[in-house]
This record gives C-alpha cells, structure tokens and sequence, in this order.
C-alpha cells in the first residue's frame, strides 16, 4: 500500500571512532574525519560531506573517509556519488573491508546481485564481521535463496546475539519460506532486544495473520501504532484484521487513521466496509 520497509534491513557500515570535539582537538585529517563520521551518524549528511572531503583533502589515502562520506551521499540519496566513494576507498586501499561491504549495499539495491555477492564475500573474507553477514543475507534473500540466507544471519546472530535487525531478517526469510512459527519467534526475539521496534511489530502481525491467529495480529498492529503513530501500513493491516474480526467500528476507525496520514485503503475493501458495517464513514 504505501511500499514502507517491504524487504530486510540493510546496517551501514560505518568505521567509527571519537566524538563531537574532535575538531576542535585535532584540526587535521583525523580530526576532520571523526567530526564527519559524527555528523553522519546524526543525520547530518552535508556537514558530514564537507568535513570528510576537508579529511580527504588533507590525506587522499584514507579509504574509511571515502567510505563514510559515501555513506552521506547515500543518505542524501545521491547514489552514483556514494558508489564513487565507495569505488574510491576500495582503489586507495583495497584490504579496506567497509567499501566493499558498502558497495555490496549498492550493488544490491541496483538488482546487481551477483556484484553485490563478491563484494559481501570480499568483505567477510578481510573481515568476518556479524554486519557483513547479516547484509549478505539480505541481498540472498533479494535473489530468493532463503537458505542461505537463514545461514548468514544465524552466523550473525553466532556472532551477536543481541543483534535485532537479524532476528527481524530471519524471521522474515522464514515467513518467505511460510514458517510462520519460527517467523513468530524469530521476531519476538528482535522486540524483546528493542521494545520499540516497531516494524517487527508489523511483520510479527503478519505471520500471525498467516497462521490464522488474528487477535494476536489486531494486538501487534496496535503495539506497531504505539511505538509509530505515523505508521500506516499497521494502520491498513489493523484495518483489515479488525474487518475479519467484524470489529467494523474499529476497521472504520483505522480507515480515518490512515486518511489522516494521507492514505487510503483500496476501493473494494471501502465498498465491501460500507456495505457490511452499514456506514458511509
């Protein structure tokens, strides 16, 4: 409906180091750099962007500048730039594991699966690391290897058992495969390690729904919309359990919801909504 986080989650990698005073302490290239790679992990990609290219200015070798600011641009949603900069940390050191795990990102968000590949095994064999593992399994889930997919994030979670993002990812390479039960848990993981992770609220509602359990569904579409008011896909999905469940005021109250955020449920469910509950609105 409103196309929001279809797929797996992606984890940027960033080479982190230092805080926001680092300028001020060290006025050179690493200074410039950690003032940057702060900026970024703010959100604030064109202060990130100038003071990364201040650090490359100061030393053109220093691949994790290039990558981060990479990393900017993507966020900015400049994406040649970014494959540039990653392209560019890759050439100036090429035992750099970031840029290619980076580039991999891109490759994959091109539909370049099989560049993407070489590039997550590139960066796993420099470094084995539990983020390379888990953005390997999102592009092997992209290409429909669900498998090995559940491989990567079982070793990343080996690595990390406190990693939400894949648990959230198992859990939905299992729903793929319809194994809703360990989809189910396998989500319940990622909430109990991020009680504010609202989308694997949403997609825990789902399997649910799958399985035919549609109370616990209406009650995780209603957790997704405590920790996201501004969350319209629970919205639409609350909507239509609440439908299947007769519960006809409460679809109607969802419907508002989500016209209140500027979207809207399709024209036969409205139809079949106003003729079943005997309502206009």
């Amino acid at each position: 409906m409103t196309g929001e986080f279809r797929r797996p989650a992606w984890m940027l990698v960033l080479f982190l180091l230092g805080g926001c005073g680092a300028l001020a302490l060290m006025p050179n290239s690493v200074g410039y750099y950690v003032s940057g790679n702060t900026h970024w992990r703010n959100g604030e990609y064109d202060q990130a962007i100038a003071d990364l290219t201040k650090a490359i200015e100061l030393d053109s070798r220093m691949a994790r500048a290039y990558s981060d600011r990479g990393l900017s641009y993507k966020g900015k949603g400049q994406h040649d730039l970014a494959m540039a900069d990653f392209n560019k940390a890759i050439e100036v050191d090429p035992t750099f594991p970031n840029g290619y795990a980076n580039r991999a990102v891109e490759y994959s968000r091109l539909g370049q699966y099989e560049r993407a590949m070489l590039d997550h095994n590139k960066a796993l064999q420099l470094r084995p690391d539990s983020i390379f593992y888990n953005n390997r399994g999102v592009t092997l889930v992209d290409m429909g290897r669900y498998d090995q997919a559940i491989a990567d994030y079982t070793r990343a979670l080996d690595m990390n058992p406190k990693y939400a993002v894949a648990y959230y990812n198992r859990g939905y390479a299992y729903s793929q495969k319809d194994d809703q039960d360990r989809a189910v848990a396998d989500y319940g993981k990622a909430i109990e390690i991020n009680p504010k992770y609202a989308v694997a609220y949403r997609y825990r509602a789902m399997a649910y729904w799958k399985k035919g359990e549609y109370e616990n569904a209406v009650a995780d579409y209603a957790r997704a919309v405590q920790v996201n008011p501004q969350y319209a896909d629970a919205y639409y999905g609350r909507a239509i359990a609440n439908y299947y469940l007769r519960r006809y005021d409460e679809a109607w109250n969802d419907v508002h919801s989500l016209e209140r955020l500027g979207y809207y449920m399709g024209n036969d469910f409205m139809k079949d909504l106003r003729v079943i509950s005997g309502r206009n609105n």
